[in-house]
């Protein structure tokens, strides 16, 4: 298949700008993969389309605080630094975009208001935008991340541009009850099976599940368990040729332990639906696959591309968001869903007003 395929008119005020006031209530389309059937409910009525013994895989990556703000030495230009893995925690070495790219050169030092006592230093150029990035500061080891952490600002994608008028203002302290912004983003922007951090992006399909609603699925006797894949920017990164055998992914960090391997592997000989809920979910359970389903533990890497056509081999059901138009992302759902149903289904969404993005409204996929 071709990129130009995937394509669809996303109008901008789709993009979802807050979370919904709570998890379970963002609104939920349902597709039937074999019959192409669609349903309006919402997240919390996830429950009535499982059963005992089924199993939910989740994503317990936690998002850590990526984007800083720094200005150039002499210039005093602001700089937007943003933090993409640490290299080598002993040098203080890290890997990080930067914008605007064209006024940071090797051997420039940005500095910050919130904490003069460290300077970054740039040490190579690795990509347009990319850099390493070497922090200097007379902090311990185990203290200088903290603090560099302490400075950062929660990596909400680009397209969140809250206009803040006061009918938005007005409707927002409606929902969140007059809490400030950035305590909003910081506590909602983070799943909560976060545990092992490492991801610059939430697994946003994740963020639908709260406390309340995991109750609910112990009940009727739905279990879960939890793999890690560590969100990387690459995810998000625009594919930029047509024939897509040639697209090349950023590879991502993941791991599956053993007590989920045994809970899969149990609900697969008994016959349960097993459902990932995520694309990086998805990913981490296909590298890692047989060719008759069964997975394996695994700590490492996977670069794997997922797109039409492809035969899943682990789950059976999917939950996701909302996502792009051209993106890995949607590539891989309709894989799954296949593409005549999920791009019939993405028309839909758009006709009925669904939300899209990181923040906005679920899509569950079933037989």
């Amino acid at each position: 298949m071709k990129l130009n395929q995937f394509k669809f008119k996303l109008p901008e005020e789709l993009l979802a700008q807050y979370p919904s006031a709570y998890p379970e209530d963002a609104r939920m389309l349902v597709l039937h993969r074999k019959t192409g059937e669609i349903e309006h409910r919402t997240v919390r009525d996830v429950v009535d389309y499982f059963a005992e013994g089924d199993l939910f895989i989740y994503n317990d990556t936690k998002v850590f605080p990526a984007r800083l703000y720094g200005q150039k030495e002499k210039t005093l230009a602001n700089i937007e630094i943003f933090l993409l893995r640490e290299l080598n925690h002993a040098t203080r070495y890290w890997d990080v975009n930067v914008d605007p790219a064209r006024k940071i050169r090797v051997g420039n030092k940005l500095f910050f208001d919130q904490d003069p006592s460290i300077v970054a230093e740039v040490v190579d150029n690795t990509t347009s935008r990319g850099r390493t990035f070497r922090f200097l500061s007379d902090y311990s080891e185990s203290e200088y991340v903290d603090r560099l952490y302490a400075m950062g600002t929660t990596p909400l994608p680009k397209y969140i541009r809250r206009p803040m008028d006061e009918e938005t203002l007005a409707q927002y302290n409606e929902i969140f009850h007059g809490e400030s912004v950035d305590e909003m983003d910081r506590e909602r922007y983070q799943s909560i099976f976060a545990k092992y951090i490492g991801a610059v992006a939430a697994p946003a399909s994740c963020l639908h599940f709260s406390k309340q609603l995991l109750k609910r699925m112990e009940i009727c006797g739905i279990d879960y368990t939890t793999i890690t894949s560590h969100v990387g920017l690459g995810n998000f990164k625009p594919i930029d040729v047509d024939d897509l055998v040639k697209h090349k992914v950023d590879s991502e960090q993941i791991s599956i332990r053993k007590d989920a391997v045994s809970k899969v592997t149990k609900a697969q000989e008994g016959g349960h639906r097993v459902c990932a809920v995520g694309t990086e979910v998805m990913r981490a359970l296909e590298h890692v696959a047989g060719t008759s389903g069964q997975i394996k533990a695994y700590e490492g890497w996977t670069n794997k591309f997922i797109f039409p056509p492809y035969d899943f081999t682990v789950a059976n059901s999917f939950f996701v968001n909302f996502y792009m138009p051209q993106s890995s992302q949607l590539l891989q759902v309709a894989a799954f869903g296949g593409y005549e149903n999920v791009m019939k289904a993405y028309e839909v969404a758009v006709d009925e007003k669904y939300r899209f993005g990181d923040y906005g409204d679920a899509m569950l996929i079933v037989k």
